[in-house]
């Protein structure tokens, strides 16, 4: 869900090829285009949760395994969207939005047909390759097309429209799921993405790059993408492998450091982050969203494996999230000419951090009502808080000329932080639900024979079952003692999720000592 409030990377530069901006009616087309490019990805991240746990049980994988089916495609979104704003500049954007929108297809449909896990991630990866295209073009695209002048009220419409199909997503995502299975969710993508390319094609005037288009750092995408690969890794692999997976991770990160400081036109130029505001900015945007994905990545295995919620009544549970986000949004942008920026950006997290503590509080069989809705109704209004002041600041930290690299860098960073989150967050999950599920067992006098091979499978978190043929009672004692220890690694989590909300709050409180100061 993060996707549809981060910001973007685009020219700022290229022209259409008439020099100017398009003829009135195609504008329409350009609007209706962009915001179709857009919701392929948006609600592509807020339905896949969604069918997360359909994906664990069909798939027989581990949560550490289930994983890389959300971090496979982050992590190529996070690593090269960079690269394909640059791409946008070199080639065109026109031509570049149609490119991602044919890639991100493929990649779906792959995923729709996937048989297995190992084809799902793969299929993912491609996925995320179309999607670090399409994201950077599409506001792109808007800024080509639509002179200075009516480029804010375009802009407004795109946010809105967006906001209002991924606020759908949950909603078709979960019925979708409950009545034709996970596939349905990338299978109905399909058509979509093939009719974002044929539009573009279609209706969209033809970009002319500049002259002066920058080269493109594939090097330092690849150094980065490496360097969190190995990180990932490095969190859930076992024994001798984690050290080398981490080591190697330091390396290819200090490697990227190194080309990114030496290389004439860089990725991630460092000297930006000489601007303390700008750095602040960039770290709370890596703990807020961290949260944020870390949070909304556990949530849907609560509800439908605990508490028992069909995927449609998930999907549902997330509506006043997305409705007080997508309407709050627009006034959240006055607070800043208000009140002093600090002060904003220190009492949103904080009260983003609250909502993870409600919604850490429900226990077994909780009802949404005084269980569930006051924490999303709370992280919602934080996150509404935050987010455009957040955004504004980034983009005031640095100069205008410097405005479409500080929103691609900001932008990166809120992808990177739901990698480096879900990863850490499953590998303390299965260690904390492994410890609870112990406990529980003792207590309810499972049998050690059965217990050891419950404990050998606690990688499975919530979706763990007694085997086939366990007596009755056991059965349902083992039900009980899962769902206990999930609820309670639940907890830990959202306290998680908190404290980095938290911690964001203070570094804005630090790092911005002035709202007018840039």
């Amino acid at each position: 869900m993060s996707l549809i409030f981060g910001t973007y990377h685009g020219s700022h530069h290229a022209r259409p090829g008439n020099g100017g901006a398009s003829p009135q009616h195609a504008k329409p087309w350009v609007l209706a285009t962009a915001i179709l490019g857009s919701s392929l990805v948006f609600i592509e991240g807020s339905v896949v949760n969604l069918a997360l746990p359909a994906m664990q049980s069909s798939l027989d994988a581990t949560s550490t395994e289930l994983q890389w089916v959300v971090n496979a495609y982050m992590l190529m979104l996070g690593a090269f969207m960079l690269i394909g704003g640059s791409l946008g500049d070199r080639f065109g954007m026109r031509r570049i939005f149609m490119l991602g929108a044919l890639v991100f297809c493929v990649g779906t449909g792959a995923s729709g047909f996937a048989p297995s896990l190992p084809v799902l991630v793969a299929a993912r990866v491609l996925q995320g390759a179309g999607g670090a295209l399409l994201v950077p073009a599409c506001l792109a695209l808007i800024s080509l097309h639509y002179p200075e002048r009516e480029r804010g009220r375009a802009i407004g419409i795109w946010a809105g429209a967006s906001a209002l199909t991924t606020s759908m997503g949950p909603l078709v995502g979960g019925s979708l799921v409950d009545a034709f299975g996970w596939h349905s969710v990338f299978l109905l993508m399909v058509p979509l993405a093939l009719f974002a390319a044929a539009l573009a094609w279609w209706r969209v005037p033809r970009d002319k790059p500049p002259a002066s288009a920058m080269g493109l750092d594939y090097l330092g995408a690849g150094l980065l993408a490496a360097a969190l690969g190995l990180s990932i890794y490095a969190l859930v692999a076992a024994g001798g492998a984690r050290w080398l997976a981490a080591l190697l991770a330091l390396i290819a990160g200090a490697a990227f450091l190194w080309r990114e400081a030496r290389c004439a036109a860089p990725m991630l130029p460092l000297h930006l982050f000489r601007s303390w505001p700008f750095s602040g900015a960039n770290l709370m945007t890596l703990l807020l969203y961290g949260a944020l994905s870390g949070g909304l990545y556990f949530l849907p295995f609560d509800l439908i494996q605990v508490q028992g919620y069909s995927a449609l009544q998930a999907g549902a549970a997330f509506l006043p999230f997305v409705a007080i986000m997508g309407f709050g949004s627009a006034f959240a942008a006055g607070l800043i000419r208000r009140f002093e920026t600090r002060w904003v950006l220190l009492i949103g997290p904080l009260f983003t951090g609250l909502g993870f503590l409600l919604l850490g509080m429900p226990g077994v069989g909780a009802s949404y009502t005084t269980g569930f809705l006051p924490g999303v109704l709370v992280m919602g209004l934080g996150m509404t808080v935050s987010v455009t002041p957040l955004t504004t600041v980034v983009m005031e930290s640095l100069s205008a000329k410097q405005a479409g690299i500080a929103s691609g860098v900001n932008n990166t960073a809120s992808r990177l932080a739901g990698v480096l989150a879900v990863a850490g967050m499953t590998a303390l999950a299965v260690s904390l639900f492994g410890a609870a599920l112990a406990a529980r067992l003792q207590d309810s006098g499972v049998p050690e024979e059965l217990k050891r091979g419950l404990l050998a499978g606690a990688a499975r978190l919530g979706e763990l079952k007694a085997p086939a043929g366990t007596a009755p009672e056991l059965t349902a004692a083992v039900h009980a003692a899962v769902a206990q220890a999930y609820v309670g690694t639940f907890r830990w989590i959202m306290l998680v999720c908190a404290a980095l909300s938290g911690m964001s709050g203070v570094i804005a409180w630090f790092s911005l000592r002035s709202s007018r100061t840039r």
